[in-house]
C-alpha cells in the first residue's frame, strides 16, 4: 500500500511498515505521508499520554494494526519516564514550558526513541523480513544516547552511533560511551556533526552491509522518529485547556530550539492534522543557517561552522527541511531533488517565491549567541527560580523577542534537555565556580540552585567508558563493515 512517498521521486512509494523499516527512501529522499489525517483536540483531551500517542500514530502510520500501535505505545510511555505525564507543562514567566527531558537520557529524543525500536521490530515481523536491522545514527549530542538506550538489547537489532569528537558535552559523551548493551557501539568522528551526518547518509546510498543485515536509521530522517513527536504538541495544547483554561480553538505559538528541523516539523504536522497552532518559532544558535533561510528563501551552508554551548543545534545541514520543502513546493519532487543536488554540489539553493511565502506563513526564525543564551539562563533562574539548559535558553530568547512583537500570543517553549546535561555552561551563566570534574559540577549546581539532578545522570558517575573508538570520516565505511556482524549478533 502506498502510504508514503519519497521527497525526490513520487514514484518511489512505501507502506508505513516499509518506510519505518528502511528509514530512508532508495533514492536518498525522505519518506513523507501521502495523506495527513485529521485529529480533533476534543477527541484526545482526556487521554493519558500513551492513549493520545496511539491515536496520533494510528493516523500517521495506517498499515500498523491497532494492537501493534497499542503495545508499542504502552511499552514506551508507561515505564520509561520519571513522570506519568511524560512531558509536563509548567508556567514560566510569560510563557509555558513543555518539559521533554523526563526520559532515561534526559532529553527530548527519548520521547520518540523509546517507541521507535518497538515500531521497527513490529514492522520487520509484519514484512516477514529475516535480516537483522543495523541502525546507523549520527548525533550532535542527544540522539545517540537516546537511540542506544532505545535499541539496547532489542532482539534482531544492532546500533552504531557516530558523534563529533570534542563536539558534545561531557555528560552526553558519558551517556554514550558508558552505556552497556550487547548490540551497541558508539564511535567518535574527527569532524563536526555535519561530517557525521553526511557520512551516514552516504552509507545508506553506497554501503553494502554483510549478508543478512539491513541498514536503517534512528535519526529523524526515519518517519517513525518524527511521527511520535507530533503527540507532545497535542499534549501541550490539551494541558493548556485542562490545566490553564485555554479556550479550544485559540491559536498557540510554539518555540522550538532547532538544528535538524525534525522537532519543529512535528509541530507543523500537528498543525496539518488540525491542531490550533499559530506560528512555529525556529530558535537557532550562532549556526544561523535556518534563520537566514526562513527570512530569505536561500539555504546556504557555505559559512563558518561554530561550536557553541548548545551543541545539539550545531548543524549547517538540516535534513528534515527537505520534507517542508516538498510541501511548500506543492509536492514537486523534481524541484526538491534539484535543490538537494544543488546543496550537495554548490552548497546552496534558492526556493521559489511561492514556497517562501508558504514557509513564512507558518514559521518565524531567530538566532542568538552563546552570550545571549547565558544571560537568558541567569534571567530565567533569577526571575522564575527555574533552571534551563543552553538549548532551551535559545528558545527563551526567541520567545521574548516574539512576545514583544506579539504581546497577546500564547506561547509554549519546548524544553529539550535537562540543564544537568550541560552543567558547565549553566554554571558559567549563573556565575558559579565550577570544579573540573563533570560529576562534581553536578553536586555543586544542585547545592547552589537548590534543584535536583535527574537520577540517570547521577548514575553515570559509576563505571568506565566502554566505547572508545575514534575514526576519521574517510574510515567510516570500513568501520561499519567491521562492526556490523558483532553488534547484530547480540
Amino acid at each position: 500500500m502506498a502510504e508514503f512517498t519519497s521527497t525526490r521521486n513520487k514514484n518511489l512509494t512505501a507502506s508505513a511498515y516499509e518506510a519505518v523499516f528502511s528509514g530512508l527512501a532508495p533514492d536518498g529522499g525522505l519518506y513523507v505521508p501521502e495523506n495527513i489525517p485529521e485529529l480533533k483536540i476534543e477527541d484526545v483531551l482526556n487521554d493519558t499520554y500513551s492513549e493520545m500517542a496511539k491515536k496520533v500514530l494510528k493516523g500517521m502510520l495506517p498499515s500498523f494494526t491497532e494492537e501493534e500501535i497499542s503495545e508499542s505505545a504502552d511499552e514506551a510511555y508507561l515505564y520509561h519516564f520519571d513522570t506519568k505525564d511524560v512531558a509536563p507543562l509548567v508556567k514560566t514567566g510569560d510563557a509555558y514550558t513543555l518539559e521533554l527531558f523526563h526520559g532515561e537520557t534526559c532529553a527530548f529524543k527519548d520521547v520518540a526513541l523509546s517507541i521507535l525500536p518497538r515500531l521497527m521490530v513490529r514492522a520487520r515481523k509484519a514484512l516477514g523480513k529475516n535480516e537483522k536491522i543495523l541502525i546507523l545514527t549520527a548525533t550532535s549530542g542527544d540522539t545517540g544516547s537516546a537511540a542506544m538506550n532505545g535499541f539496547r538489547d532489542v532482539e534482531g537489532t544492532g546500533i552504531i552511533t557516530f558523534f563529533p569528537d570534542g563536539g558534545v558535552s561531557d555528560i552526553q559523551k558519558a551517556q554514550m560511551t558508558k552505556m552497556q548493551g550487547k548490540n551497541l557501539s558508539a564511535c567518535a568522528v574527527k569532524g563536526n556533526f555535519d561530517d557525521c551526518q553526511t557520512m551516514v547518509k552516504n552509507m545508506f546510498s553506497n554501503l553494502t552491509p554483510p549478508q543478512g543485515i539491513q541498514l536503517s536509521s534512528a535519526n529523524s530522517i526515519n518517519i517513525a522518529r518524527l511521527v511520535p513527536q507530533i503527540t507532545y504538541y497535542f499534549w501541550a495544547y490539551a494541558r493548556l485547556v485542562k490545566e490553564y483554561g485555554l479556550e479550544i480553538g485559540k491559536k498557540v505559538d510554539f518555540v522550538v530550539p532547532t538544528g535538524n528541523f525534525g522537532d519543529i516539523l512535528a509541530g507543523f504536522y500537528a498543525k496539518m492534522m488540525g491542531l490550533s497552532v499559530g506560528k512555529l518559532i525556529c530558535a537557532s544558535n550562532a549556526n544561523n543557517v535556518l534563520t537566514d533561510f526562513i527570512k530569505s528563501g536561500v539555504y546556504n551552508k557555505k559559512r563558518e561552522f561554530k561550536k557553541t554551548i548548545s551543541p545539539s543545534m550545531d548543524i549547517l545541514i538540516s535534513s528534515n527541511l527537505e520534507r517542508i520543502l516538498f510541501l511548500s513546493e506543492g509536492k514537486d519532487d523534481k524541484r526538491v531533488s534539484k535543490y538537494m543536488k544543488s546543496l550537495k554540489e554548490t552548497g546552496e539553493y534558492r526556493i521559489s517565491d511561492k514556497a517562501l511565502s508558504f514557509i513564512q506563513e507558518h514559521f518565524v526564525g531567530y538566532s542568538f549567541s552563546d552570550e545571549d543564551s547565558k544571560k537568558e539562563i541567569k534571567k530565567v533562574f533569577n526571575e522564575n527560580n527555574y533552571l534551563i539548559d543552553p538549548h532551551t535558553a535559545v528558545a527563551f530568547c526567541a520567545m521574548e523577542v516574539y512576545k514583544k512583537e506579539n504581546p497577546e500570543a500564547t506561547l509554549v517553549v519546548l524544553s529539550t534537555a535537562s540543564p544537568y546535561k550541560f552543567s558547565d555552561s549553566v554554571m558559567d551563566a549563573l556565575g558559579i565556580e565550577k570544579p573540573k570534574d563533570a560529576f562534581e559540577r553536578i553536586c555543586v549546581l544542585e547545592k547552589e540552585t537548590k534543584t535536583v539532578s535527574p537520577a540517570p545522570i547521577g548514575k553515570l558517575r559509576d563505571g568506565e567508558a566502554i566505547h572508545k573508538d575514534v575514526i576519521e570520516v574517510k574510515d567510516g565505511f570500513e568501520y561499519v563493515i567491521g562492526k556490523a556482524e558483532k553488534v547484530c549478533r547480540a
